[in-house]
Parts: structure tokens; sequence; C-alpha cells
């Protein structure tokens, strides 16, 4: 059990999935064949976003119930995304530096292919909500390292919402607009404005917390001279 918990002593999680989550991940890790590598995970995850991509594309261009072919890529996604850093614990392989960096660089490059993708497929005015979507979703990456700088601590969930919800959400809502044509646009809007104001709160939480250090760091200075 301990070596369980050691998987995810990297992090702390606050997400509603994390317990189910946590234990699915422990029960795959040892089941990785050992040819695939922590990189090739996240070769896998990033596949998951390629396919999404091209599952708004063939939803503009052919069909919309290809949007259904984007939850099998958000599952793959999830699993990349998910088991690369821990499948690197596990095997004691991890290099703590060089997976965070590869992590964010390949979940911007992912949230762009999934936004492009939703631009891709709405229509006139609908395409700046992708954007604005993108947008808030990076501020909430900008939000999550920040917080690593100032408080040595990271985590990627705001409250009760992580990565995994936000999937789930969206797999919904790709589910939604294949049963009823036009309410993703709608749907978007909304998550939209609730991940904006989740940004407005975390944002001021995060001043607080650079204020805080701040005194902190002045308070020893003082000390110490």
């Amino acid at each position: 059990m301990e070596a369980n918990k050691s998987l995810f002593s990297d992090r702390k999680r606050t997400n509603i999935l994390s317990s189910p989550e946590q234990k699915l991940i422990i029960y795959l890790v040892p089941r990785v064949p050992s040819w695939i590598s922590s990189d090739g995970l996240t070769a896998i995850g990033t596949f998951g976003s390629v396919l999404i991509l091209i599952s708004f594309i063939l939803a503009k261009y052919v069909a919309v119930p290809y949007l259904l072919l984007g939850i099998v890529g958000f599952i793959i996604n999830w699993f990349g995304d998910s088991m690369d850093g821990r499948i690197a614990y596990y095997r004691n392989k991890s290099r703590k530096w060089y997976g965070f960096s590869l992590d964010i660089i390949m979940d911007w490059v992912s949230t762009v292919m999934i936004g492009l993708g939703y631009v891709i497929y709405a229509d006139g005015k609908w395409e700046l909500t992708g954007f604005l979507l993108v947008a808030c979703y990076g501020w909430s990456m900008i939000i999550s390292q920040l917080r690593y700088k100032i408080s040595d601590k990271y985590t990627i969930d705001a409250g009760l919402v992580g990565p995994t919800e936000i999937r789930v959400i969206i797999c919904l809502v790709l589910l939604l607009e294949v049963l009823f044509p036009g309410t993703m646009d709608y749907l978007v809007i909304v998550i939209t404005c609730i991940l904006f104001f989740i940004n407005i709160g975390d944002t001021k939480k995060l001043l607080d917390l650079g204020d805080e250090r701040d005194r902190l760091e002045k308070e020893n200075k003082s000390v110490n001279n």
C-alpha cells in the first residue's frame, strides 16, 4: 500500500474523482508492458488529442456522430497523460523536472489541438468561444505553475474540479451535441464562464499566497540581519 501511495506523493489532488481515479491507476500501472516507456505514454496521450481534433473535423465535414470518436480520444488522452508520470515513479525512473516540463508542454499542445478542433467545428460567431475557452484553460495552467513556484506544492486541480472532471464534462458535451445538434455552442459558453470565474477566485488566492510569502521572507531576512 505504501508503494501505491508513493505513486501520488509528488502532487496534491482535491478533485472529486481522485479516489477512484487513483485506484484505477494503481491497478493499471503494473500491467503496462515494459516496452512502453513513460515518453511512450506521453505520446499515446498526445495521440488521443490528435484523435479529438480529427473527430471535430470529421463531424464538421462528414457527419456529427463522428464526435463520438472524440470521446475515445479523451479516454486515450487520459490514459497516456495520467500514466506517464506514474509509470516512471513505479519503475524508479522518474525525472522530476524533465517529466514536469514535458507534461506541461504537451498539456498545452493538447489544449490547443482540442480548441482548434472546436473552432473548426463551430460556425461563425461561435468560433470566438473556442478561443476564449483555450485562453481560460491556459490561464488556469499558468495559475497552477505559479502556485507551485510560490508554495513548492504542486496541484493540478481547481478545488473539486481537475483535468479528469473536465474531460468527463467535455465528453458529455460531445454526446449531447450528437443527440441534440447545436447544444455544444451554448454549453461551451457556460463552461468558459465557469472556468473564468474559477480563475478569478484562484488568481485572488494566488496573489494572497504570494503576499504571504513575501511577508515571511521579509521577516526571516530581518531576523537574520
